[in-house]
């Protein structure tokens, strides 16, 4: 028998003989003990390979008509079928759950417009002087490609067919090769749009476009370590990550840059200034097409011309006066009339207690009186002294004088070479980062919701694909099937997640656990500890859809008894679901990399590569949780 179904009829040994030791005589059961048994049921069942969302149907359905037959057996038929039509049409009618196919057809699209295969290319080059560089750029692109579709498998089947066979082709280890590209797919877990926040946001009923937020530094973190890790074993054993040969490295130049290579000019800016145009295009080069060396030449300034408006638009933030504007603004709102009126509003209360005093005196008031509105009123007419100028503050001139270095380095370094890179860049990330900036930047800012963005979103993908003309019928048809099938998948899990939920709790199951829990008298940080244990271990035999969908319900009530906010709880099981797609032996990942693989590679060296970055996953986890601001600054900043 092979190992794998030796270690899942050992768990499943494992879960009925705990269900057994620890349940009282069936004589003694409770309805709650039903309702534990239920939960242990549906974990043996779905490693038994039954599908999920009818599993969880099947067995809510069953023990929601036990629970309902124990008050009323008279109708405890009519109250099973209503609790399911019930909680079908609440799934139905979620509007969070819209943006699902959306974004899953983005992906798809994404997907087919071979965007992914030219920015592994462009950046595999660009990286090229640093250890480890095809496995660096493999994790880089899945970052990337990870911002626009969640989608794991589509990550990481397709880098399986780009990076894997490049990197053993560089002599690269296999398990390290595997690791890299199983860790990398599996990022479209946690960065958004990831479909696992939607889940969750939709599950615990919390703001999906606060998770988007909070996600964005942690899998900013979990890509730097798992970066971080490649180059440090790229450095300590260059055996397991050659550095690239020269042949890999060269970079073929157009006829234009090719003249002006050969005609001694090795760099693409020597210097800014008429010096350089007049020793590129000169008699010597009076041949050369002046159309495409001013389209060359363009290019090359565009790193200038992005930093000038960056410091320049920096600089203006940060000497505009803007607590002047905001102490004149009022002396300057409305005309006279208005500023009359308001003045009469605030002083009523005094004119009326003195008005019958004041009547013998009534003609002189309004002589008295009369300058003084007339005052008011050309003080507010005349325009406001212009506010003094505030001076940038140093910080700002140590960034500028580092950017202005960086800057003269990079043109430096600038080579014909990696002008074709950077045009290479140009081509495959911008337009990719125009669609990702406009889809989260419109979520994260408040600028549309997470389904109109979605929608925004699929039409990009849509336009990406018709740029790099790979629209056309068979792409749309392929991408229009599997976010069927993908969104059906979805929504049939939360219809059975729904019922399952609500057999669970009329049974008391959750009552019972709550009151287990509190019993234990644990603090918050051990209750946390608990519960991501719990999660980490649930991920070795189950898919992350299972985890969330059948005990995040479980586990949010009982956070406010601990004081936990739930955003932040589902930030570190997001980061913890990472391991459901690493750990055998579900650990769909390597099944969809050795779908791709070379026949010689096998799952044990794919599962051994995936346990060091398993390993960082959990130490990405504990940073998470000894420095909270990680995840909830950019939300606090932006929403509360």
């Amino acid at each position: 028998m092979r190992k794998e179904l030796w270690f899942g009829i050992s768990l499943m040994v494992l879960i009925v003989g705990a269900v057994v030791w620890l349940m009282p005589a069936p004589a003694d059961w409770t309805n709650g003990h039903l309702g534990l048994l239920m939960l242990a049921l549906i974990v043996v069942a779905i490693m038994l390979g039954f599908p999920t969302a009818f599993t969880l149907m099947g067995m809510g359905v069953l023990f929601s008509w036990l629970a309902y037959r124990h008050a009323d057996p008279s109708i405890a038929v009519q109250q099973t079928l209503d609790l399911m039509v019930q909680r079908a049409y609440a799934v139905m009618t979620n509007d969070v759950l819209i943006s699902i196919p959306l974004f899953v057809f983005m992906g798809y699209l994404v997907e087919r417009s071979n965007l992914i295969e030219k920015l592994f290319r462009s950046l595999h080059l660009a990286l090229a002087w640093i250890p480890g560089s095809l496995a660096v750029a493999t994790l880089v692109t899945c970052a990337i490609f990870a911002t626009a579709t969640g989608i794991v498998g589509a990550v990481v089947t397709l880098m399986g067919l780009l990076a894997f066979p490049a990197m053993l082709r560089a002599g690269y280890s296999t398990s390290l090769s595997a690791g890299a590209v199983t860790a990398g797919g599996c990022l479209g877990i946690l960065i958004p749009p990831s479909v696992l926040l939607i889940v969750y946001g939709a599950t615990a009923g919390v703001s999906v476009v606060q998770l988007y937020a909070g996600a964005f530094f942690p899998g900013l973190m979990l890509t730097g370590l798992y970066i971080l890790y490649i180059l440090i074993l790229a450095k300590l054993k260059p055996a397991l990550a050659p550095p690239l040969p020269e042949a890999e490295r060269v970079v073929q130049l157009p006829p234009l840059a090719s003249k002006l290579h050969a005609g001694g000019a090795t760099h693409a800016l020597p210097a800014l200034g008429a010096g350089m145009v007049r020793a590129l295009k000169g008699p010597r080069n009076a041949d050369l097409p002046s159309g495409e060396f001013v389209r060359q030449l363009a290019i090359v300034l565009l790193p200038a011309l992005a930093v000038v408006v960056v410091m320049g638009t920096l600089y203006g933030a940060v000497t505009a006066p803007a607590a002047g504007v905001a102490v004149e603004a009022p002396l300057s709102l409305g005309g006279a009339e208005e500023s009359s009126a308001a003045l009469d509003d605030l002083q009523a209360p005094p004119v009326e207690e003195s008005a019958a005093p004041a009547a013998p005196a009534a003609p002189a008031a309004p002589a008295a009186a009369t300058p003084a509105p007339t005052t008011a009123a050309q003080a507010g007419a005349q325009p406001a002294p212009p506010a003094a100028a505030i001076s940038a503050p140093r910080w700002f001139w140590i960034a500028l004088a580092a950017v202005a270095a960086v800057l003269v380095y990079f043109y430096w370094r600038f080579s014909f070479a990696r002008l074709e890179i950077f045009k290479m860049l140009l081509a495959s990330f911008f337009p990719l980062a125009l669609l990702i900036v406009a889809v989260l930047g419109s979520i994260v800012f408040g600028l549309a919701t997470p389904t109109e963005a979605a929608a925004v979103g699929s039409l990009g993908g849509a336009l990406l694909a018709a740029a790099y003309r790979q629209l056309n019928f068979r792409v749309v048809k392929e991408s229009v099937l599997l976010t069927a099938k993908t969104s059906a998948m979805v929504c049939w899990l939360f219809v059975g997640s729904s019922i399952f939920s609500a057999a669970f709790a009329l049974l008391g199951g959750q009552a019972l656990v709550e009151q287990w829990v509190l019993s234990l008298n644990l603090s918050a940080v051990q209750f946390m500890i608990l519960a991501q244990v719990i999660i980490f271990l649930l991920g070795w035999p189950l898919e992350w859809t299972e985890i969330i969908i059948i005990f995040m319900p479980i586990f949010i009530p009982l956070l406010d008894n601990f004081g936990i906010d739930p955003l932040f709880f589902g930030l570190l099981v997001a980061l913890n679901l990472q391991t459901a797609f690493l750990s055998p032996p579900v650990a769909m990942a390597a099944f969809y990399l050795k779908g791709v693989a070379p026949p010689h590679v096998t799952l044990n060296q794919i599962f051994l590569g995936m346990l060091p970055f398993m390993g960082i996953q959990l130490i990405a986890l504990v940073l998470l949780y000894v420095f909270p601001g990680i995840g909830l600054w950019l939300p606090t900043v932006l929403y509360r």
